[in-house]
Parts: C-alpha cells; sequence; structure tokens
C-alpha cells in the first residue's frame, strides 16, 4: 500500500516555508540592527526571509 503525499516527511516536499520561526525572525533583525541582546521575544515586527 502507498503512502499519501501529504503524510511525507518535510524533508521530502522541498517546499519554501513562507513562515519563519523566532529564531530566525531574531537573526534578521540582529542583522538589520532592530534586535538587541535583552530586548523582548515576543511580539516582533514582521520580517520578510532573506
Amino acid at each position: 500500500m502507498s503512502q499519501h503525499r501529504s503524510l511525507k516527511g518535510a524533508s521530502t516536499l522541498g517546499a519554501k516555508r513562507n513562515v519563519l520561526k523566532r529564531f530566525e525572525r531574531v537573526e534578521i533583525l540582529k542583522k538589520r540592527g532592530l534586535w538587541k541582546p535583552g530586548d523582548r521575544v515576543t511580539g516582533l515586527p514582521k520580517t520578510k526571509p532573506m
């Protein structure tokens, strides 16, 4: 019996994600100079992936 395509692992799909994880957003904000150590990690501004 074959496996349904929606049940395959994320690594095999290869699609580009359009939502960033929190640590990815913090890294982008650090590069842009908009986030400093000690700032809150909740309520981050929206960012576009690079």
